[in-house]
């Protein structure tokens, strides 16, 4: 199957917190989108490994995804190095999308920071001639995709551009919500969690409006660019 849009995350729920808004419109719009988690979040303080396969899967069908994968890639202490790109490699040559969505350049999590620097370098290097993957026996085509974007999380970051989310918002939420063992819930007395106070649930919606509302809409995602954006016409921009 050949993705319009990938997403790659470092953990289950990066997608969803930061970007999911954009893959739902998208595929409303007929798009094929795809999620790459690549660890199973076994390092976080609330849930298990276990439970986190079972959120994905659900947040993945709120999203409509046409497809979902875990490399399962050691939570905290995975490298950008070759054995971690080469397994990039061949999803990205699996699926060919041509815009690639993935972690913020900077975060408080280190598991962010690496996970953006590995995906676009893994990007790159799929676009290698010479780089020789295969999958299922076959020989692997080579395959760049043509945008890398990152979407925005725990940080302020300044974005680049934004993508109008407007009647996407409640969609995003519900997929949020789907990994239920994360997130604030009234009454809740498992482990306190940097994501787990009311305030950062609240975050998700007021930080969107707050994007909207510089951007001319409700709701938006932010996201910064490796390369500078073009497009045809001055009235391309709202």
């Amino acid at each position: 199957m050949k993705l319009d849009i990938l997403a790659i995350g470092a953990h289950p729920d990066d997608v969803e917190l930061s970007c999911s808004g954009t893959l739902i419109k998208e595929k409303s719009l007929g798009k094929k989108i795809g999620v790459l988690d690549l660890t199973r979040g076994e390092l976080g303080s609330r849930g298990s490994a276990d439970i986190r396969d079972k959120e994905a899967a659900n947040a993945a069908k709120v999203m409509n995804l046409d497809v979902r994968e875990n490399l399962g890639f050691k939570d905290g202490f995975f490298t950008n190095d070759e054995h971690h790109q080469m397994e990039i490699v061949r999803v990205i040559r699996k699926y060919r999308p041509e815009i690639v969505l993935c972690n913020a350049i900077d975060d408080r999590h280190p598991d962010h920071a690496k996970g953006s620097n590995l995906a676009s370098v893994s990007c790159f290097l799929s676009g290698l001639l010479r780089i020789e993957t295969f999958l299922n026996g076959k020989k692997q085509d080579h395959w760049r995709p043509k945008h890398v974007y990152h979407y925005i999380q725990w940080k302020d970051i300044e974005p680049d551009f934004v993508v109008d989310i407007s009647g996407f918002i409640d969609q995003k939420l519900e997929a949020v919500m789907a990994y239920e063992s994360q997130f604030y819930k009234a009454g809740d007395e498992g482990p306190k969690t940097p994501i787990n106070s009311e305030n950062f649930l609240q975050s998700i919606k007021y930080r969107a409006a707050n994007l909207g509302r510089l951007t001319g809409s409700n709701y938006a995602e932010g996201f910064t660019v490796e390369r500078y954006p073009a497009i045809n016409s001055l009235f391309d921009l709202k």
